[in-house]
């Protein structure tokens, strides 16, 4: 069944507009949390957490609902500054405001169901109409008069639903597992902080502490640089996300995990490090057949001394890694080699790596599951959006 569309311009559904300035005199140490382009792409990623640094106070908000309104659930904001066009629709519950200019609010709708804008505006025919609202060459940014003038083919209002369910599902699918893995890997990593960062290890009480060049460390335990003990190397600097394709082997970026290769590089268990860019510092840890692609660099224990096992949670703080550049940070594989690491002894690191070996078996497996979820989405958007598939029928499998 074909839908029929109609044309509109987006100010004839809904109402655009920012917020009201907040200076930084009003930044307050807790109260209530206050967004950046920053923080709402955290949240369109679906983090369980956000890392929120500013807040303002309860009064100063308060005021500002009760004369301007504040986001609502169901309200759209959009990024509209730097890193442009990232939505996120506002959950019943949630309770902030945010920064003017750096983001768009959407609100007050009318024959338009927000969720269905939000697809939109990341489908192909979304960004098209996106890439007309922006000015700027230093900075790119979007006005509120060319977003207003945007044009959507839109279908009836029970069709926006059934597409916006459809894909929402998938979504929901996603943050599901990002829960549970965001559980398994607090509860592996507090085992690694209770044995090797407060030396609470089976047994501790009757173990002896000695100075080391990185302070006092149980007795028999010894410290290493990290290209003493692992095989570090740059991944593919040939190969980028253009070479990914639909089916294939697990692949890593600087974003993670985000695609498949037609070939793969290492058949065995490995970290992969974010060298470069916003996820500097970050790593993953991976198995079976995989690739690491530009601006990764990859690594694995090439010691009986240690694991990869041990060496991913050893190495999975950011702050762990020393970086270089201040506009564009990256890591030079030159200073992670010289990095001073603690090993334990092997019976107490035989015993850590069979209990992380079982968590992150698990979570690797539910991160496949959201590349597939994702993929599968991102495949049925565009044609969902442009009503090339019957919404009626469709059904997640």
């Amino acid at each position: 069944m074909v839908v029929t569309c109609q044309k509109t311009a987006i100010r004839d559904l809904c109402e655009i507009t920012s917020s009201k300035r907040i200076y930084a005199a009003d930044y307050q140490p807790d109260g209530v949390p206050f967004y950046r382009s920053k923080e709402i792409i955290e949240k369109h990623k679906g983090n369980v957490e956000v890392s929120i640094e500013l807040f303002i106070s309860e009064s100063r908000f308060s005021e500002i609902e009760s004369k301007f309104g504040a986001p609502h659930p169901g309200d759209l904001l959009l990024t509209s500054v730097g890193t442009l066009g990232v939505p996120y629709v506002v959950r019943a519950g949630e309770r902030f405001y945010f920064k003017d200019g750096n983001l768009t609010w959407f609100r007050n709708f009318k024959n338009l169901d927000s969720q269905f804008l939000y697809y939109w505006l990341t489908s192909p025919e979304g960004k098209s109409e996106l890439k007309k609202c922006t000015i700027g060459s230093s900075q790119s940014a979007f006005t509120i008069v060319l977003l207003k003038g945007m044009e959507i083919e839109l279908p009836p209002l029970p069709t926006q639903r059934r597409v916006a369910g459809i894909l929402s599902a998938y979504d929901g699918l996603i943050e599901n597992n990002m829960r549970r893995i965001k559980i398994l890997e607090e509860m592996a990593q507090t085992i690694y902080r209770e044995w090797f960062v407060h030396f609470r290890f089976p047994g501790h009480e009757k173990v002896k502490m000695v100075n080391s060049p990185l302070g006092k460390i149980p007795e028999g335990w010894e410290v290493v640089e990290l290209g003493d003990v692992t095989d570090i190397q740059w991944g593919d600097t040939s190969t980028t996300k253009a070479s990914y394709v639909e089916e294939g082997f697990n692949a890593y970026s600087a974003s993670g995990l985000d695609g498949k290769l037609d070939h793969y590089d290492f058949d065995r268990t490995g970290v992969v490090l974010s060298a470069i860019g916003a996820n500097c510092g970050v790593t993953w840890y991976t198995k079976g057949k995989w690739s690491c692609i530009k601006n990764t660099i990859r690594f694995w224990a090439n010691s009986k001394k240690v694991s990869t096992e041990f060496l991913f949670y050893t190495t999975k703080d950011p702050a762990f890694w020393p970086r270089r550049g201040a506009a564009q940070p990256f890591i030079s594989q030159g200073d992670a080699i010289k990095i001073r690491i603690i090993c334990p002894k092997e019976k107490l690191m035989d015993a850590f790596t069979e209990f992380a070996d079982d968590q992150l078996e698990l979570i690797l497996a539910l991160e496949t599951k959201n590349l597939n979820l994702r993929r599968t989405r991102d495949l049925l958007l565009p044609k969902l959006i442009s009503g090339e598939l019957d919404v009626v029928e469709l059904e997640i499998a």
